[in-house]
């Protein structure tokens, strides 16, 4: 008989803690191959493929495209066959293919009290009527268990026996209702109906055990709602929350309290009258979530915690044109105006250090680094991002203007690794291909410092005692005054300039 195994959202590293479902890759009733990929992501770094470590047939799937999951939230529910279920050792156990690989976690079995809470979670919005897949998802919801807490084995269906294989895992999956306890809910693994690591966190601060309360969501799925009003009904029949609540340890075995046990709901008239309710302002509401929310978090974070600091000067940047002219005119791969710059800022960089370091607050130390990791800020649909040029001071100007290009395509067709976006000691910022002269932008925490290149303009400007019209750039830096002070700042920025106003300065460099 064939098992159905549930398939949460993984841990995609690099910290992250949730993921924006953009594309479902399959339908219910698709057979899958082991790491097959069945979803398209975005997080807060990229957008990512999800694959799936079982083989079999998909019964179900949770969550409608655009929908936000924390990581361990369901994705989808897979009927595997009755070999494979068995087998400690099958499947690939891949978290994510690119992210590296392990095998899969032993099994552990757990037994819940039958009761009516403890029901299976619905699918939302999956029609399943008619088809093989319907009746594998009203097995799974009576047979639905913890992924942490089961065998994870899988099997990969094979390519000549796909269509037979198909065939009989879904007829055998079509007999798993008549199965006895498969609707009664007589053994079913898994923790308390709650998948938001908020509403955890939420329990602990309020001292409320989640076992006790009642949720109002889906099959008493406990929302965020459930434990706030619970702590107001606490508050409001005199009395604090209870405090002995032992605290959540991601994988640690749930309380064994009374499951689902309704918290009196106290009178409405005995509110609080200090959180009076606030009427939600008009106008069009966009989340902070995904790139967007994560770039949020950078520049608030950056703007606490940074004491920055600006400074700026216009610089003759007719000869760096002239030179980049005939570079590309020698033939050879074409050097990017981006690329010019990158090199001056890494010329630059190894003249003042102090600009390419970081601050640790805990050691009170500032930690100047050895490689320059160049981020490049690049405006996309989805947002601003900051692609990485890991080691850029080991790279001439061809392989810096090929790097940026491949990264740069990258961001446009949301293909960025989030290694290719994390990592970055210091940040180049064109702002100038908006059209604007200057700004004074956000350092990019944890670096230091950022530079700001504006347009390139023709304007009159005093050349060799004579009034000429020259190609003048604004350029601006930006930098932490924990790591250096005014006069650091203003000599990287002169030596910067005067790369641009005398390319051959920067010959002493190569």
């Amino acid at each position: 008989m064939p098992q159905v195994l549930e398939f949460r959202l993984p841990d995609l590293g690099e910290g992250l803690t949730e993921a924006e479902i953009v594309r479902w890759l399959v339908e219910v009733g698709d057979v899958v191959a082991v790491d097959q990929p069945v979803v398209e992501v975005e997080t807060a770094k990229a957008l990512v493929d999800v694959p799936c470590p079982y083989g079999g047939v998909v019964t179900a799937r949770f969550g409608e495209e655009g929908t936000e999951l924390p990581v361990g939230a369901p994705l989808l529910t897979v009927a595997v066959g009755a070999s494979a279920a068995g087998g400690e050792d099958e499947g690939s156990g891949n978290v994510l293919v690119g992210y590296g690989t392990g095998t899969p976690p032993a099994r552990r079995g757990r037994v819940r009290p039958a009761g009516p809470a403890a029901a299976g979670r619905q699918p939302q919005g999956e029609p399943t009527e008619g088809s093989a897949g319907a009746d594998a998802a009203s097995a799974g919801r009576g047979a639905d268990t913890s992924a942490a807490d089961r065998d994870e084995g899988g099997v990969a269906v094979g390519t000549a026996a796909h269509d037979t294989a198909a065939r009989r895992l879904a007829q055998d999956v079509a007999s798993a209702e008549s199965r006895p306890g498969a609707e009664d809910g007589s053994r079913i693994d898994g923790p308390v109906p709650v998948i938001s690591p908020l509403v955890r966190r939420l329990a602990r601060e309020y001292g409320l055990d989640l076992r006790e309360l009642a949720g109002s969501g889906p099959d008493g799925l406990i929302l965020r709602a459930d434990v706030e009003y619970a702590a107001r009904a606490a508050g409001a029949r005199g009395r604090a929350p209870k405090t002995d609540t032992a605290p959540y340890v991601p994988g640690a075995p749930e309380s064994s309290a009374a499951p689902h046990a309704r918290v009196p709901a106290a009178p409405v008239h005995e509110a609080p009258a200090s959180a009076p309710s606030v009427p939600a302002a008009a106008g069009t509401r966009i989340p902070l979530r995904g790139v967007r929310g994560a770039v949020a978090d950078k520049l608030a974070r950056s703007r606490r915690e940074i004491p920055d600091a600006t400074c700026w000067v216009d610089a003759d940047a007719t000869e760096l044109m002239h030179a980049r002219v005939a570079m590309n005119a020698a033939g050879g791969p074409k050097i990017s105006l981006l690329a010019l710059l990158a090199r001056i800022c890494t010329a630059a960089l190894a003249r003042h250090p102090e600009l390419n370091s970081t601050v640790d607050m805990d050691a009170r130390e500032v930690v100047q680094l050895d490689e320059v990791h160049l981020g490049f800020a690049a405006q996309t649909e989805r947002g601003l991002v900051v692609p990485v040029v890991k080691d850029a001071h080991t790279r001439d100007a061809e392989s810096l203007s090929a790097e940026f290009a491949r990264l740069t395509e990258a961001a446009r067709t949301g293909t960025l690794t989030p290694g290719e976006l994390t990592g970055g000691t210091f940040t180049l910022n064109n702002y100038g291909v908006f059209g604007v002269d200057g700004s004074t932008p956000i350092i990019n925490h944890p670096e230091t410092a950022m530079l700001g290149v504006g347009r390139i303009v023709p304007k009159p400007w005093v050349h060799e005692g004579e009034l000429a019209v020259r190609q003048v750039v604004q350029l601006s830096l930006t930098f932490d005054h924990r790591v250096c002070d005014g006069g650091t700042a203003g000599g990287f920025l002169r030596y910067v300039a005067d790369c641009v106003e005398q390319p051959a300065v920067l010959l002493r460099s190569l």
